[in-house]
């Protein structure tokens, strides 16, 4: 194996000891961790549609009703009575949503290991998808290869020796404390289905079907085992689904698995490899690194770098590791990577690994386009139009509104109604809005036409609402109340202190963005002229960003001082990142107040959580500082990384690995403006190195190279035909005109 492929895998020299170091692989729909012990292995599994209970109507109809007197009294700045009512009137009915649960555990117990176990090793190989274990033990060397196979929708297992007949397993499925709701039945001679209740009213059925193909020896079901005796291989295959998506889950896993039965394990293995690296393989990151670390463990590199030693074959492996789970964890037919991506080993986990809709989900796609995994993009878009129906009957009865809302949570049954009575959050009804935005950036990368023109129709009926939602305040500008500025809290002068506010900055940045969005969008695609020119009266008088006394982008319309300086959220620089109003050489002062801003978070304990520390980033290197941005790189690796580098909010929330790989891709690339601007936030210790396949909006994808700081070679692929602009140290303002299909060449 060369160094280049060696750096390019996670690996390990002992078993996972718990949860955080097992390691992930997933295609999408199907997930396990895998924690690589010899003797007693265990596979967690998940299932991406596994979720308690059935859809329901959780809409307050007290809320509409109740809505003027509730903006009176915001408006009036009677905070305490405002929250009271707010917590009878617009708390969802139950207040909870639904929750994301495990599919169980796959359990190996394996003969003739009482001996010590030598020269172990687990890895997880980024180059091809596929996670390894292989040790000696009793003088027989085994070896495991495991993989979640996309063209095949199936976990695969596949267990050798290098002597004949030496493999003998037990397996059977376990549900923990939740076996109540499950049954095991064999299956033939060799296979076992686990079947059973989601659990909750409404909820889904649930199946998981094992089939063991074994070379040599025997295999036979007693109770609820597979016995695998004096094989010389076995290849374990792992098919499950609910009754989301089939009506008989385990008649249909089954089947699944009669056709793989008959198709040979190294096919198996090579259409995976080869759909996985079709989406891998597209980009490429080469920084300076010292190739003899590769013989590190990960684990044992991860705490040299936490001491201070530099690693940037780690930072790469990193960033990589954020696309490879992004490909793990959402492709198209899957549902959207939630808080855990699909990797949740809890029945009540934290947060409920839901889909929370204020920055987590969103972050989670921020590394799609960039990072050219547009498609993986898709489950999103799914699960936005499936939120459309719930989200119209939210805005209608909540808020007497024409179009579709969102809060701040959403699951897998797409429910709009606010999540939780917890004020700081629950009440904020732009999380469609955000989300919309999502689309508008595929079409900006992609030009794709034909999608806009569909996309349209939902960015439009997101809009409707908040056309409707906005009211005008005594100045005439059109502002949001009831919401808030996600989570924090803000003081009176007078010294009582709330979350419930009318005018939050982000709200007015996020509707500015979409507004603008659709305004385009109807431009483009020829339509709506009327319903065009509504969005630009609305947007003149929305209140702008404000300076506050501080020298800070203010994050309420009135510069209230905040409870909590050092706030996890930090809504209002939403502009400067993901959105593009406040920039370096267009919007100099505001770049210069959001600069500040970032000052005062960090200086007060910002960044103490993984995805905010991923959101600081990015923000970084939109304001062109490679300095704190690659701090707060070390920064995120150091005190915000699991062993098995899994994102640490506490505990384990999966949004820092995709925002700190497009934190990444942003320090190296920036298409927000007029131009594509090369290293745009590049650190000094990243002086040599080289990027392939990065993707820019307008339709272009990019390789380069520099060299002392200096771009020396540059070469654009155009996707569509248009202008195009240039930019990065040492390579002159370069405009020209592509044309879709062709390739352009400048250096330095």
């Amino acid at each position: 194996m060369t160094s280049k492929e060696h750096s390019q895998r996670l690996w390990y020299s002992e078993p996972a000891q718990n949860w955080n170091e097992a390691l992930p692989i997933g295609n999408g729909r199907l997930g396990a961790m895998i924690f690589g012990r010899a003797a007693e292995e265990k596979l967690q599994l998940n299932e991406d549609s596994v979720w308690y209970g059935g859809p329901r109507d959780r809409n307050n109809e007290d809320a509409l009703p109740n809505l003027p007197k509730l903006r009176q009294l915001i408006l009036e700045g009677k905070l305490r009575e405002a929250e009271e009512l707010a917590a009878m009137t617009m708390v969802g009915l139950p207040e909870a949503q639904r929750h994301y649960l495990p599919l169980g555990d796959l359990l190996l117990s394996f003969g003739g290991h009482e001996q010590p176990v030598e020269d172990y090793s687990r890895e997880l190989d980024l180059e091809r998808g596929v996670s390894r274990v292989s040790y000696v033990t009793g003088g027989v060397r085994y070896t495991r290869e495991l993989f979640a196979s996309y063209p095949d929708q199936a976990i695969v297992v596949r267990i050798t020796s290098d002597q004949k007949n030496a493999i003998s397993l037990k397996a059977r499925f376990n549900r923990q404390n939740w076996r109540m709701l499950e049954k095991t039945e064999k299956w033939n001679d060799s296979g076992l289905v686990m079947g059973g209740e989601c659990g909750g009213r409404g909820g889904s059925s649930f199946a998981a079907v094992l089939k063991a193909v074994t070379e040599d020896g025997t295999c036979r079901n007693i109770g609820e085992y597979v016995l695998v005796e004096g094989a010389s291989s076995v290849t374990l295959l792992l098919a499950a689904g609910t009754t989301f998506r089939h009506p008989d889950p385990a008649l249909h896993a089954k089947r699944q698995l009669e056709e793989l039965n008959r198709v040979p394990y190294d096919k198996l293995l090579a259409r995976h490899v080869a759909d996985y690296r079709s989406l891998y393989g597209r980009v490429t990151l080469t920084l300076p690194e010292n190739p003899e670390l590769n013989a590190l463990p990960t684990g044992e590199r991860l705490n040299r770098f936490r001491q201070g030693e530099e690693d940037h074959g780690l930072i790469t492996t990193y960033f990589q590791y954020g696309r490879y789970l992004l490909i793990a964890s959402s492709r198209p037919g899957s549902l959207p990577a939630n808080l855990q991506g699909i990797w949740n080993d809890s029945f009540t986990p934290a947060w409920d690994s839901k889909f929370t809709i204020n920055i987590n989900a969103q972050m989670n796609y921020w590394p799609a386009e960039i990072c050219n995994l547009a498609e993986c993009h898709e489950p999103l878009f799914d699960l936005i139009e499936r939120m459309r129906e719930p989200g119209r009957v939210t805005a209608r009865v909540m808020y007497g509104c024409s179009g579709f809302t969102a809060h701040h949570n959403t699951d897998i049954w797409a429910d709009t109604a606010p999540q939780d009575t917890y004020l700081p959050a629950s009440f904020w009804p732009l999380g469609a809005a955000w989300l919309c935005l999502h689309m508008w950036e595929h079409y900006r990368f992609s030009q794709d036409r034909h999608y806009l023109a569909n996309a349209y129709d939902t960015m439009k009926e997101s809009a409707q609402f908040l056309l409707d939602y906005l009211i005008e305040d005594e100045s005439g500008r059109l502002i949001t109340c009831p919401s808030v500025s996600p989570e924090n809290t803000y003081q009176l002068p007078g010294g009582e202190s709330g979350v419930l506010c009318a005018g939050a900055s982000m709200d007015f940045q996020i509707i500015e963005a979409l507004f603008k969005a659709c305004v385009q969008s109807s431009e483009i695609i020829g339509r709506d002229e009327v319903f065009r020119e509504e969005l630009r009266a609305a947007l003149d008088r929305l209140p702008g960003p404000q300076i506050g006394k501080y020298g800070q982008i203010q994050e309420w319309m009135e510069d209230y001082e905040e409870i909590e300086p050092g706030h996890r959220h930090i809504s209002h620089l939403f502009a400067l990142y993901p959105g593009d109003a406040f920039t370096v050489q267009g919007t100099p002062e505001l770049a210069a107040a959001a600069q500040t801003t970032l000052e005062r978070r960090l200086a007060s304990g910002g960044g103490h959580t993984g995805w905010s520390r991923a959101w600081i980033i990015n923000f970084w290197a939109r304001l062109q500082n490679e300095g704190k941005a690659y701090t707060n790189v070390r920064a995120l690796l150091e005190h915000s990384t699991l062993p098995n580098l899994f994102d640490n909010h506490p505990p384990f929330q999966i949004d820092g690995n995709f925002g700190g790989t497009a934190g990444i891709a942003e320090m190296l690339l920036q298409s927000h403006t007029d131009s594509i601007r090369l290293l745009p936030a590049l650190p000094a210790d990243w002086s040599e190195g080289s990027v392939k396949g990065l993707r820019a909006r307008g339709g272009y994808t990019l390789d380069f190279t520099w060299s002392g700081g200096l771009v020396a070679e540059a070469v654009v692929t155009c996707t569509v035909s248009g202008p195009c602009r240039l930019e990065g140290p040492g390579l002159d303002s370069v405009s020209f005109t592509g044309e879709a299909g062709s390739t352009y060449t400048f250096t330095r």
